[in-house]
């Protein structure tokens, strides 16, 4: 009985670990989702002037904060809460970098497009 036991047990846990590897090669060998409809440099990036810069990240960071925290939003079957998640922490970093002087460009892009995508899932 013991060995039929740990049998069933030993499959189990091979079959839990073969589906679960084959299920991660799935996500990472499929198409990578384009979440940005235009490609390129963000307007953020192009905004040389550093103070105008970050005024324009704490107002998008503040807009995403006050969305994300919305019960209308939070409730809602639209995604905009979660693009509203991400936009927030993503002007969140660019914030942070910019607060030490320096200009990510991968931050500002993100925070660009996320909130770009909260604002089109709003409409």
């Amino acid at each position: 009985m013991k060995t039929v036991v740990k049998l069933l047990v030993s499959a189990a846990a091979l079959l839990l670990t073969a589906g679960s590897t084959g299920f991660a090669a799935d996500i990472i060998e499929g198409p990578v989702a384009d979440y940005c409809r235009t490609v390129g440099t963000s307007n953020l990036v192009l905004t040389e002037n550093t103070v105008d810069l970050t005024k324009q990240v704490v107002k998008l960071m503040d807009e995403s904060v006050a969305v994300a925290n919305s019960p209308e939003w939070i409730h809602s079957s639209r995604p905009v809460f979660v693009w509203a998640s991400e936009a927030k922490v993503a002007c969140g970093m660019a914030y942070g970098y910019l607060k030490t002087n320096y200009k990510d460009e991968d931050t500002l892009n993100k925070c660009e497009c996320f909130h770009d995508r909260m604002v089109e899932y709003m409409n």
